[in-house]
């Protein structure tokens, strides 16, 4: 494969040596020929509407005034509008997911309803990618790379490329209670006026319940984030240790505990979840089993099983896909492992049943989803973080880095209200 169709305008508007993939276009005829037409016979089929820019040069479609249009969106649907057709069809036959991505960050697509578009992606995965095709992944994607594995070093690495990019980043678009998980509204979330702290809350004490924190409780928190949760258990009069491996959140976890005078009740450890030492009534982790990777959840559980005293409580809240997704693209390569979470990886519900079962004495007692609430929680996400543009610019992040955010949240938003993706709390016992 050659580069080829340098941007010059990226150039100049962003850092070239960061953005060195999405300045740069690949040159792959023959890919891009391919993935030409599986695009438009898939998209042709979808609750939207593709605009292709004139200049284009294969067949059939109708034109409306400008490109080639298709979709089965008519003019209800979003509307999806390929730019720079020929620089899109080149970085998705080279790189599939990860060229969609990046194309989007290049502007050769636009839209104006970003959740919409990739919900109607998200919807219909079986028309986008069909099952013959799902076989030849691995030959036509590249798959993740080895210093991705979340090893202990490599963990600190890939925890730090998203958690270390700035609190102040992170405050722009979060509420004021600092947390980057889904929220649990009361009733319809689409519906509610509730705000977002006041249903992080509900969420953070469900969880604290069903994991029987209270007066007295040794918890132990894997995964800080900025400190609400282990605030909150303290309140309750637990002896909370909570566990990071990102030096900002743990900077600002450690501040906001001791603002509210609580340091003698929660302690903040710099520290990896598989050096955990001592016993435990209690093991809370939100949202933190993504970050430990295929390879490791036996070792995460069986930490969790280790520490927590007989009788113990788990409170445990994961991001949850199908669970043939999960032996499907547990080793690819994705937009999301190469610019979000390096080694992230989605577990399912069966994924973690196995786990458990073959080396633990943890049993799940309860589950409770809500994934519905994650797709709310993250429309606001998206909305504060894009109206706070400007704060963002200012802290140093340029629009490469905004339209990349955006894609993130936006492609989170549209898994959790198309049903791809989901949440739940866990609710485990060890025997």
């Amino acid at each position: 494969m050659t580069l080829v169709n340098d941007r010059p305008e990226l150039k100049a508007s962003s850092d070239a040596s960061r953005w060195a993939d999405i300045v740069r276009v690949p040159h792959a005829p023959f890919r891009a020929a391919v993935a030409r037409r599986i695009f438009r016979r898939a998209a042709g089929q979808l609750p939207l509407r593709v605009v292709e820019s004139r200049g284009d040069t294969s067949d059939n479609g109708v034109a409306d005034g400008g490109g080639r249009q298709y979709g089965s969106g008519s003019g209800h649907g979003p509307v999806m509008h390929l730019e720079r057709p020929d620089s899109f069809f080149n970085r998705l036959g080279s790189t599939g997911t990860i060229g969609f991505g990046e194309a989007f960050m290049a502007s050769d697509w636009t839209t104006d309803d970003l959740a919409g578009v990739l919900s109607a992606f998200a919807s219909n995965m079986d028309v986008l990618v069909p099952p013959t095709l799902r076989k030849l992944r691995h030959v036509v994607l590249s798959r993740m790379p080895e210093h991705h594995d979340n090893t202990v070093e490599g963990a600190r690495q890939n925890i730090s490329h998203h958690y270390d990019l700035s609190n102040e980043l992170f405050k722009t678009f979060l509420d004021p209670s600092l947390t980057y998980s889904s929220a649990l509204f009361d009733g319809d979330p689409a519906r509610s006026n509730e705000s977002l702290e006041e249903a992080q809350h509900r969420k953070i004490d469900r969880l604290l319940d069903a994991a029987g924190v209270h007066s007295g409780t040794r918890v132990l928190e894997i995964g800080t984030g900025w400190g609400e949760l282990a605030i909150r258990a303290a309140r309750r009069g637990a002896q909370v240790t909570s566990l990071t491996i990102s030096t900002e959140q743990a900077d600002l976890a450690r501040e906001r505990i001791e603002r509210e005078g609580l340091s003698e009740r929660a302690t903040v450890l710099l520290q990896d979840y598989r050096d955990t030492t001592g016993t435990f009534d209690a093991v809370v982790s939100v949202e933190m089993i993504e970050a430990v990777g295929t390879p490791h959840w036996s070792t995460y559980f069986g930490t969790i099983d280790k520490v927590l005293c007989p009788g113990g409580r788990v409170g445990l809240q994961a991001i949850l896909q199908d669970d043939s997704t999960v032996r499907e693209t547990q080793d690819t390569y994705t937009w999301i492992r190469k610019y979000i979470f390096p080694g992230g990886q989605i577990a399912s519900t069966p994924a973690i049943e196995r786990t458990l079962a073959a080396g633990t004495s943890l049993r799940i007692t309860e589950s409770y989803n809500f994934g519905k609430h994650y797709a709310e929680t993250l429309r606001r996400w998206r909305a504060t973080f894009e109206a706070e543009a400007a704060a963002v610019d200012r802290l140093g992040f340029d629009e490469t880095f905004r339209r990349m955010w955006s894609l993130y949240l936006a492609y989170s938003e549209a898994g959790f209200r198309s049903g791809y993706l989901d949440v739940a709390q866990f609710t485990m016992v060890k025997a």
